[in-house]
């Protein structure tokens, strides 16, 4: 990493100390309650694992601290605004990696790290030199970067999805199974891109399955089942106490 710290620039929330404060919050999709009364606080600083089977909530959650959705019901606070009304301005300053790229197909690579450079507000100088630390930090070489999206491999998209995220250097990391579809240099990439982020004081939700990998990188573990938090402990008491006994279902 050359000693970058890919939060070096962020501007930390300061209105106090948490930056998610969920109570009672329901998100539906469609008429399913996908979170049925979630409760859950994150302080900024902190790194989450989420976890739980499939159709636990895990991606609703994020989707719903992304500012991406209207809580039907409950207190929903992210960063100091209230997704009832200022899901705008808490989507300026979070960073969410989804299962979609976010990525336009006809643009190259290097463009489309510029342009969410440029959604950040950087330009000039700033903007290039940021975009060209984030694709590094990805293993993206020039190479790479002239290709057009639509003939890269599902694991050179998802390096430049992380990528257009790191550039930004949100306040609020949503990650939601980061590793997936990548090599083993993709994966050791994202972890050194969460432990940077970590370092510099951003707040970092990671949801996955691969709970080996992630329980590295976060001292805190939260167990989500059928749209509720379950369970709670730090990795280091995560043992009887926060197992998943839960069952699968459909992914939300």
């Amino acid at each position: 990493m050359h000693g970058f710290r890919v939060g070096e620039s962020v501007h930390r929330y300061r209105g106090g100390v948490s930056v998610v404060e969920l109570r009672g919050a329901v998100a539906l999709l469609g008429r399913f309650p996908a979170l049925s009364g979630i409760d859950l606080s994150v302080d900024a600083g902190e790194t989450v694992l989420i976890q739980g089977p499939n159709g636990a909530g895990k991606t609703t959650l994020l989707q719903l601290c992304a500012g991406l959705l209207r809580p039907a019901d409950g207190a929903a606070v992210v960063l100091g605004h209230d997704l009832n009304v200022e899901r705008r301005a808490v989507r300026r300053r979070v960073g969410l990696l989804g299962h979609a790229t976010g990525l336009y197909g006809d643009l190259t690579v290097a463009e489309n790290i510029a342009f969410w450079a440029r959604a950040a507000g950087l330009t000039g100088s700033e903007a290039k030199s940021r975009a060209a630390t984030a694709a590094g930090l990805m293993g993206i070489d020039d190479r790479l970067l002239s290709r057009s999206v639509n003939v890269l491999s599902a694991g050179q998209r998802r390096r430049t999805s992380i990528a257009a995220l790191a550039v930004r250097r949100p306040e609020l990391w949503l990650l939601d199974e980061p590793h997936a579809g990548l090599d083993q240099a993709g994966r050791d990439a994202v972890d050194s891109l969460i432990r940077d982020a970590a370092a510099a004081g951003a707040t970092v939700l990671v949801s996955s399955h691969e709970l080996e990998r992630v329980r590295s990188l976060s001292p805190r573990i939260v167990t989500v089942a059928a749209g509720m938090v379950v369970g709670d402990t730090s990795a280091g008491e995560h043992g009887a106490a926060g197992k998943d006994t839960t069952g699968g279902g459909i992914d939300a």
